[in-house]
């Protein structure tokens, strides 16, 4: 699975201003069926560890802060 060198170049986007990792919520690493999100536990925050999605969008949906944005491209819209 290729990594996601840039946070600006992957579909699934964490507001960091309003992802609660630090207060122990992974619903979104949980969700995820290809476990390609994963929580940075030096800043307390989710990011998307591998540029693969297949943009099923639980992350999105569950997230109970609404920090979690996923980008579909406009050809699978």
């Amino acid at each position: 699975m290729p990594i996601a060198f840039h946070p600006t170049s992957v579909p699934v986007r964490i507001d960091d201003d309003k992802c609660i990792a630090h207060k122990g919520c992974t619903v979104c690493v949980d969700v995820c069926p290809l476990d390609v999100l994963a929580i940075d536990l030096s800043k307390g925050k989710a990011y998307m560890k591998f540029d693969e999605c297949w943009y099923c969008m639980p992350c999105e949906k569950d997230c109970p802060t609404g920090a979690v944005t996923v980008d579909i491209p406009y050809l699978l819209r």
